[in-house]
């Protein structure tokens, strides 16, 4: 029986969640499913992904194929890098002990490329939200200013109207 490692669809319209399962072949893709390895949320960012890392490392090793985005998927969590390793341990190139340094190596590495990332996002974030206030205070500052421009000439009118008003009459007992 070939079994696949794929996705299956959940969530509503425009805001997909997925499973990752095992399933026959033949099986259709919501359907019939062997085994539950873990979900794969696309719509947060970075995606968020939870697979039980055990039991999809041990499908891979019994032969299940996964289809393109479950191998990118698996290769993100380094199932398929540990399956690589675990090659050359049967082959004799490689030893427990150096494979399982190794892969903390690679572990740590990528931990610290993911936490660089969302804290990029966050500190995005950050700059936008002060951009934006910045740009409502000019706003507003240029309205207000607006708003000063357009009623000091009508009181400046009002000024210079009993300005006039008062010299007419300071001219008239003059005569």
């Amino acid at each position: 029986m070939a079994t696949k490692i794929r996705l299956q669809r959940h969530g509503k319209k425009g805001k997909p969640f997925y499973y990752i399962i095992v399933a026959d072949a033949r099986a259709p893709r919501d359907g019939r499913f062997i085994e539950r390895l873990g979900s794969y949320n696309p719509n947060t960012n970075p995606a968020t992904i939870d697979i039980n890392f055990e039991k999809s490392l041990d499908w891979v090793t019994k032969g299940a194929q996964p289809t393109d985005t479950c191998r990118a998927i698996l290769s993100y969590k380094g199932v398929m890098y540990k399956k690589h390793l675990q090659g050359g341990v049967l082959k004799g190139a490689l030893t427990q002990e150096q494979v399982e340094t190794k892969f903390q190596e690679w572990l740590d590495h990528k931990d610290g490329k993911i936490t660089s990332k969302k804290t990029d996002l966050v500190s995005a974030k950050d700059e936008a939200r002060k951009a934006a206030l910045l740009a409502e205070a000019a706003k507003k500052e240029a309205k207000a200013a607006a708003i000063v421009a357009k009623n000091t000439p009508l009181v400046e009118e009002v000024v210079e109207e009993t300005s006039e008003e008062t010299s007419a009459e300071a001219a008239e007992p003059a005569e």
